[in-house]
């Protein structure tokens, strides 16, 4: 699988770690995921008021900026989805697990290519 950086022609340039930038940004490359973003920073800043600390905003911020820099390169966000949907429908389990692999490595990549590699839990902003 490839990954961002061997494709040229983004659709939009990288946005800002902002909550208005990366919805602006989600509105041109994907637009049908703006109320999944919308409810998730409800989410974010019900539990950062909770816990009296920004971490869940931090995080929110950084899901959503992966999930831009994969969009932002059509034919990464197609890889993403087929790897997805491969490793559902596999009945080898080998080959499921290439496919998850395969997946997770595009993911990773979007987190590293927007500062936030030390996120574990980044496979979540695509599973459910």
């Amino acid at each position: 699988m490839t990954t961002q950086s061997d494709h040229v022609g983004e659709l939009i340039p990288r946005p800002e770690q902002t909550p208005f930038a990366l919805r602006a940004a989600l509105a041109v490359v994907a637009p049908e995921r703006l109320p999944e973003m919308d409810a998730g920073q409800r989410v974010a800043v019900t539990e950062a008021i909770e816990q009296s600390g920004i971490t869940p905003l931090r995080l929110f911020l950084i899901e959503w900026a992966a999930v831009i820099e994969i969009e932002r390169f059509p034919e990464t966000a197609r890889e993403l989805r087929r790897a997805e949907y491969l490793a559902q429908v596999a009945e080898d389990p080998e080959e499921s697990r290439r496919y998850v692999q395969a997946a997770g490595d595009i993911i990773r990549a979007a987190h590293r290519a927007v500062g936030s590699s030390s996120r574990d839990a980044c496979a979540d902003v695509f599973s459910g």
